[in-house]
């Protein structure tokens, strides 16, 4: 029996059948309490990207915990490694001159665009600006806003409707973004949210050209395009942000993640100079946003420590580099009788996706393969209609690369097999 309940988890079958417990962790791998090694291929939840057992991460929060481990930042408050951390984040962001909103993680994020997007267009006297625009098969965090924009059906169902005047697109089609703007009148369009690649919706990269004919369908149109780069932030994609590597200049980004490599929990929004600017010009006022963790001292000296390690040792080129041969190790798992095709070939993000007629005759079918998986030492995560998602950290190896397509292919032959 346990008291803890767990995040996106059957309880009743963790009851029935246990838990696996993991101990540590060094490098791409962790281990459980018995001792036994796992190669984690998706370094937790896509963030651990710097590896585990990174003891300057540790070493920079205790230093900073002795001495002032954390005090609210609002009103007029501060402490240097937040203000450190901005300057620093701003220095990497995709839009010079722009400016940090720091959060607790990626769905505070995700409410923080929001409500960021909509209050901006009452500053510029457009309050009728309130429609969010979506993708289909979007993930953007569980809270009430990220809810509301889950593009995955099964992670809203069953809220009801928690914000008003939300609408979905196709995922890759830029031509129904304008048509849809179109359809609920540019004047009331606040934002579109966009994954440069759909991370737990599937893990599907963008289609050649996507991005920058959506971005110029909201310059166009003069909607605010809100760039989620909660998973790709922080070289996940090849670059500090994926809309660097594509020349997006988003008005908003949000971050999280990488941002710490998930050794303590922090998200970001990152405001262009324009946006930011109605806020600050003086004549705004106080916005009544804001968390009680905003800001955090110690968890800033994380971030910092890890963005050091990323920078000294290259890792956003170290994902460029990998890219290439991470998607030719899983592609001849195409050929499996499980899988249905292999995607990836944008920085360290891929998946092997399972048949969808399997998947429908039997939707714990994904399930088993990611235990089988585990059982052959490799911890992998099963997504939404047969997709097992595959992100390692960003220091893993060839040899380890390896590892993954071979660990992959034995729990697909021990599924199939039965």
């Amino acid at each position: 029996m346990t008291s803890f309940w767990h995040p996106f988890a059957d309880m009743g079958a963790i009851e029935a059948h246990g838990v696996t417990t993991l101990v540590r962790g060094d490098g791409a791998y962790v281990f459980d309490d018995s001792g036994r090694r796992y190669l984690d291929a998706t370094a937790s939840l896509w963030y651990c990207n710097v590896g585990w057992g990174r003891s300057e991460i540790a070493d920079a929060v205790a230093a900073q915990m002795k001495a002032l481990p954390a005090y609210s930042a609002f009103g007029d408050l501060t402490n240097r490694p937040a203000e450190e951390l901005c300057e620093r984040v701003a220095s990497l962001a995709p839009v010079p001159g722009s400016k940090v909103f720091l959060t607790s993680g990626g769905s505070d994020s995700i409410d923080t665009a929001t409500k960021m997007a909509r209050r901006y267009w009452q500053l510029r006297d457009e309050p009728e600006r309130t429609v969010l625009i979506r993708r289909e098969k979007a993930y953007h965090g569980m809270h009430t806003a990220g809810t509301s924009l889950a593009g995955i059906p099964a992670n809203a169902a069953g809220h009801g409707q928690l914000i008003e005047d939300v609408t979905e697109v196709p995922w890759n089609d830029a031509d129904a973004l304008r048509s849809a703007i179109e359809g609920d009148g540019p004047e009331r369009v606040a934002a579109f949210f966009c994954e440069p690649v759909i991370g737990a919706g599937g893990v599907f990269p963008p289609p050649p050209g996507y991005l920058e004919a959506a971005r110029e369908v909201c310059r166009d149109t003069g909607v605010l395009f809100i760039a989620d780069e909660v998973i790709t932030g922080f070289g996940r994609a090849g670059d500090w942000f994926a809309s660097s590597r594509f020349g997006l200049d988003p008005d908003i980004t949000t971050c999280a993640k990488g941002i710490t490599s998930g050794y303590l929990p922090m998200g970001g929004v990152i405001a262009a100079p324009w946006i930011a600017e109605p806020f600050w010009s003086g004549g705004a006022g106080l916005w009544r946003h804001g968390y009680t963790y905003s800001g955090h001292a110690a968890v800033s000296a994380a971030a910092l420590a890890n963005i050091d390690i990323m920078e000294r040792e290259g890792l956003c080129e170290r994902a460029l580099k990998l890219e290439t041969p991470l998607l030719e190790a899983l592609q001849p798992l195409a050929d499996h009788d499980l899988v249905e095709e292999v995607r990836g070939g944008l920085g360290l993000l891929a998946a092997v996706n399972l048949r969808q007629d399997l998947v429908a005759e039997d939707p714990g079918l994904p399930a088993r393969v990611g235990l089988a998986c585990r059982e052959a030492g490799m911890l992998v995560r099963p997504l939404v209609a047969g997709a097992i998602a595959v992100s390692p950290p960003l220091v893993i190896g060839d040899a380890e690369i390896v590892e993954i397509a071979h660990s992959l292919r034995a729990g697909l032959d021990a599924v199939a097999t039965g």
